[in-house]
Order: structure tokens, then sequence, then C-alpha cells
């Protein structure tokens, strides 16, 4: 008996020491997984969305060396009644207003301050947009009917084998992806569990082998579709996204504070929402696009391309929001309103017929609920319209 129970000790002994090694080895990743399950968790959601960093393996996007760009300060813009209840319904934790390249209104909410890098979502879309542009003008991309497997050859085989450039933009893949952000199971969330546990965003690429459409046919928002357009740039280049957009965006805005990206365990950015940046340096991301392409005397990107990626030229649904090239395009109003979006109530939206440029960022768990988005956009035509 004395002899069984030794046995077991030793063998309890052996389990022990191996749950110690490998929570040891896999520590980090252990580490970012449990943050990444609490990311949106009412009182961690606003706190998080400011330091992104600590839940995730990231990379510097140097500003350059170049003078800050000025946002000098204009007469204190007149916002439309009921903007206090809705920066507290809808959570907002910062609305910073340009009129004329002047700062008219900048508030920061929720205990969040200017200098905080936060993560905007989607809005890197629209940054990943903006750069491939420069990359067709260059000539490092050819067409926008070629298909992707030319720049991006690991999808050879994978529901993106067949697919032009174009498709990609427009989010008309045909590929077959759940973008349920509320279900845990969903490809965005599985997504996501690969990125926190330093997988590899290329291989999840290049495994998605199904097909919902065929590509061109339907509009689906997948956001895997601009993972595959930067795997397009870097094919295409040689080059990593955030050196490439550095040099090509970043440095030419003269931005205050080096931006940053969320990375994969390969150290490739998390180019379709992981662009993290001050509320600030939003708004001049946003004022160079209301300027067509060009800030501070300095050209960015050029005016035709802002055209061709702001018109709605993907087959969305009639009566619907409408989209171009990594850009929403609302489904009314003027057609010179276009607009970036991220998960959480992150809106750039930007209306060149009034040199208008609207930041708002948010941690809002409602955002999903009917009418919300309705009601953010008649606040920002209402803020707009003020001006």
């Amino acid at each position: 008996m004395r002899t069984v129970f030794r046995w077991f000790l030793r063998v309890l002994l052996a389990f022990v020491l191996a749950a110690i090694v490998v929570g040891l080895w896999k520590r980090e990743e252990i580490t970012r997984l449990l943050a990444v399950n609490s990311l949106f968790e009412e009182d961690r959601i606003v706190a998080n969305f400011s330091h992104m960093n600590r839940a995730f393996l990231t990379v510097p996007v140097p500003r350059g060396d170049g003078p800050v760009t000025e946002l000098p300060e204009g007469a204190p813009a007149l916002l439309p009644d009921g903007i206090g209840q809705w920066i507290e319904d809808r959570a907002i934790t910062s609305l910073l207003v340009l009129k004329d390249g002047k700062v008219v209104h900048e508030s920061y909410h929720q205990g969040t301050g200017p200098a905080d890098l936060r993560i905007g979502w989607s809005f890197a879309k629209s940054y990943l947009s903006v750069l491939f542009g420069i990359m067709m003008e260059e000539g490092a991309i050819s067409s926008l009917d070629d298909p992707v497997i030319k720049y991006a050859p690991a999808l050879k085989g994978s529901a993106y084998d067949g697919a032009t450039l174009r498709n990609v933009l427009q989010m008309t893949s045909g590929v077959a992806f759940d973008e349920d952000y509320l279900d845990y199971n969903s490809d965005i969330n599985r997504m996501g569990r690969v990125l926190a546990l330093g997988g590899t965003m290329d291989g999840f690429a290049a495994g998605l082998v199904a097909r919902a459409t065929a590509p061109g046919t339907h509009w689906h928002y997948v956001s895997i579709d601009t993972h595959v357009l930067g795997m397009i740039i870097r094919g295409a280049t040689g080059r990593d996204i955030p050196s490439l957009l550095s040099e090509k965006v970043i440095a030419p805005l003269g931005l205050e504070q080096a931006p940053y990206y969320i990375t994969d365990g390969e150290g490739v950015a998390f180019a379709l929402g992981g662009l993290n940046m001050t509320t600030r340096d939003y708004a001049r991301f946003g004022l160079m696009i209301e300027q067509n392409g060009q800030i501070d005397g300095r050209r960015v990107v050029s005016a035709d391309w802002l055209a061709a990626s702001t018109t709605p030229t993907a087959p969305t649904e009639p009566g619907r929001i409408r989209y171009g090239y990594q850009w929403w395009i609302p489904k009314d109003g003027p057609a010179d309103v276009v607009m970036a979006r991220g998960i959480y109530g992150q809106y750039l939206y930007i209306d060149r017929a009034r040199d208008a440029v609207i930041v708002v960022t948010a941690a809002d768990l409602r955002f999903r609920e009917k009418g919300v988005h309705g009601r953010n956009m008649a606040m920002l035509r209402a803020i707009a319209g003020a001006l």
C-alpha cells in the first residue's frame, strides 16, 4: 500500500511540475488570452481601448522626423442640443471637431485624455486603402483587376483564389466569414484568439476555403478581406505594413505621437483593425482626406485615388449604407460625406462640402442595438450642420 501511495505521489508531482513548466512557457500567451477575454468587460473596456498594448503584441509606426502639423484653435462650435446626453448614452471617450482645419471642439470623457493612443478598430481599413492607392500610383500594383494570388501566392487554393484586388477592396471577395462580434465562436472572434495567442494571421486567411458567393457578385462586410489587402501590399513591395505606412502616410501627416499596430505572433500588423493613435492624430488623417489627399502643403495620395475609393461602387443593397474601397458612404445625404468606422462606436466623419472633420471614439457596449447607428449618424450630421 505504501508503494502504491509513493507511486501516486510521484505521478502527482510530475503532473504538477509539468503544469508549472507549461504555465511558465505559455505564460505570455495565457496572459494575453485572459486579457482578450476581458477586453470588452464593462469595467475595463474604456481603459483597454486606450492601452491595447497590454493585451497584444505590438510594433511601433514611426512618425518620422518632420514637424507636427498644427491644428489651430478656432471659434468654439455651438454644438447641437442633446449632445451631452448622447455622449453619456454612447459611452463617448473623445470628441474632436475641425472646421476649416481648426479645432472648434475637443473634449475627453470617462477618464481618458488627449495623449491616449486609442484603438480605432476599423479606422485602420481606410488607412490601408490610402496606402494601397499610393502603391498603385507608384506602380508596385499594376491593376485592380489582377488576381489576388498574383501578389499573395500563399492564398492559392483558398477562398481568395479567383478573387481580384477590386473584389477585396470592395468587400465582394465572396469568402464565407461570420463577422458577429457578439458570438464567441464566430470567425471574427476565432481570428481574435489566433491574434491573442501569437498565431499567424496569414495562415488563418489561407485556411479560409469556403465561399458564400462568387467573387464580385455580392457585398458582404468581412474584415479578413482587409488583412488580404495587407498581404497583397506586402507581396507587391517586399515591405512590412508598419514601415511602409510610416514612410508613405504617417510621416507626411505630421503627427504628434508615433502610433502602433497590434501584431500577430509573426510580427505581421493587424492591418484590418489594430492601429492605435491619439484623437488629434486621427483628425489629421481626416483633414488630409477632406483636403483631397494633401495636408500642410504636402501631397500624401492623389485626389484621383481618393475620388475613386470614396465613390460607392460596391454592390450594396439599395437603400442601405454604401461602400467604396474600404470607405463608408452614408445611404443618404450629400456625396461629399465619407466615413471610416470602427466597432464599439468609433467614427471618422468627413464632410468635404462643409470643410468639417469629426472624430468620435467610444466604448459603447450597445453599439449593435437597433437604432444606435442611426442616432449616431443624426448627431454627426447635426454637429456638421451647426458649423
